[in-house]
């Protein structure tokens, strides 16, 4: 957990904060640190130091460093307790002793990005810290928004997007959520192995899966159904998520279309790879970014046509809570 700091120490400047968050997004996201690059410099800069605070909160609450394997923390409730007080701290602009979370007092400062949001987020390691299990497929949903959902809502601020520009920071969450049902589908074995699951239970009762049982070889075709179920979630919302890539500057859209290219690809591998999927991790080649890279630019001139902002989001899509 983050040490206890002097109340007269100083923050960092921002050039030591940018390049703490630039080595926390390249050791903790080769996919998110390629996309970042299509930004322009500002706010480049300002989604590391977001993502710096977002990893650190993470690593604090399942005892990682950036990333890699979970582990059973014994002290959970110690560790929420430690992130709300250093995020509390940096919201209100004094220092902490962390460069992740005064960079991350700095965007939000910079941005005037909501609180609202990073309290939703840090709810999230709440239910984990509580070994919250999700019974429905909408409890699924509320805990993806808060641990993707809300952080999609403050990059859309961070990129420029007006705070109470509702029907965008709906799109905005929407690649949140895309992105953490991709993470769910891919990590189903590793969370087994932490004691977690994020599949709802009404879905393994559907599936006949017994409490406990859905990593064991004989229920993995069950498991593929459900595999493939979350991939063609998270293709739905990534898909919706597109629509609003209209009301980004053409740089920010580049990088979020590469973005959603990229991470969508994890779920496609998951539903592609059936009863396999959770043999191997699966990751995306360098090649096929580079691929979603080159894509994304070409789609960034036809996207006002390909999808209009206008569009109506489906009603059969979750919606994040309204304030």
């Amino acid at each position: 957990m983050t040490d206890p700091i002097a109340p007269d120490r100083a923050v960092p400047d921002r050039t030591a904060l940018v390049a703490h968050a630039r080595d926390s997004i390249a050791r903790g996201s080769r996919s998110f640190a390629l996309a970042s690059k299509l930004f322009d410099r500002q706010t480049r800069e300002r989604a590391w130091l977001l993502y710096a605070w977002c990893r650190k909160c993470d690593d604090i609450a399942d005892g990682q460093d950036h990333g890699g394997a979970l582990s059973v923390v014994a002290d959970a409730q110690a560790r929420l307790s430690d992130m709300r007080v250093m995020t509390d701290r940096a919201l209100r602009g004094e220092p902490t002793g962390d460069p992740a979370f005064d960079g991350f007092g700095l965007v939000m400062r910079e941005c005037a990005i909501p609180h609202r949001y990073a309290h939703d987020l840090i709810e999230g390691f709440a239910l984990d810290a509580r070994d919250w299990r999700p019974r429905s497929q909408d409890d699924m949903l509320r805990y993806c928004y808060h641990v993707a959902g809300a952080v999609g809502c403050m990059m859309a601020v961070l990129m420029g997007v007006d705070p109470q520009d509702d029907a965008t920071l709906d799109r905005a969450c929407d690649l949140g959520l895309a992105f953490q049902l991709a993470n769910i589908a891919r990590d189903i074995g590793e969370d087994e192995a932490a004691d977690r699951c994020y599949l709802p239970v009404e879905w393994l009762v559907e599936m006949d899966i017994p409490p406990g049982e859905h990593m064991k070889p004989w229920v993995r075709p069950r498991l593929a159904i459900l595999g493939r179920r979350l991939a063609d979630m998270a293709a739905a919302y990534e898909a919706s998520a597109r629509h609003g890539t209209g009301a980004l500057p053409p740089r920010a859209a580049w990088a979020v279309l590469a973005a959603a290219g990229i991470y969508g690809d994890i779920a496609r591998t998951v539903a592609r790879r059936g009863p396999m999927a959770w043999d191997h991790r699966v990751v995306t080649r360098k090649s096929d970014k580079l691929m979603w890279v080159a894509r994304a630019g070409l789609q960034v001139i036809g996207r006002a046509r390909r999808w209009p902002g206008e569009t109506v989001r489906p009603g059969t899509l979750w919606r994040r809570p309204s304030v």
